[in-house]
């Protein structure tokens, strides 16, 4: 049987963190895209929001499927549907995400596979 994406990642451990470590990154970088984000004090993404996605990037490298049992479908367009996602979004994204794995010291085979999978995931999500 072949290692999931989540168990070469590290397990659930390692993805929380990637999930949280993702989030700091955009407030500390990108103030337009931690402003189109729930907030609970002003510039602090809601601790809803990071528990949300670090419980969607689980599921989604092949983890336990949690997010599904409380959410439901990710149905990624429609949710983010409400949003003006345009080209600078998606770029400050990936930014974030990227740096957030750099911080990590996320790298290799999984890292490689994880920049070209979430990228599909941000030119996917633009609609502007």
């Amino acid at each position: 049987m072949t290692p999931t994406p989540f168990d070469q990642l590290g397990g659930e451990s390692v993805v929380l963190r990637l999930a949280e470590r993702f989030y700091d990154v955009m407030e500390r970088s990108e103030p337009a895209l931690t402003a189109i984000h729930k907030q609970d004090p002003p510039g602090r993404i809601s601790r809803e929001s990071r528990d949300r996605f670090g419980l969607f990037l689980i599921g989604w490298l092949g983890g336990p499927q949690t997010y599904m049992e409380r959410h439901g479908h990710p149905r990624l367009r429609m949710r983010h549907g409400h949003l003006k996602i345009d080209p600078a979004l998606r770029d400050a994204w990936m930014r974030s995400m990227t740096t957030a794995m750099d911080e990590l010291q996320i790298s290799g085979e999984i890292r490689s596979f994880l920049a070209a999978r979430l990228g599909e995931v941000a030119a996917f999500l633009r609609n502007t």
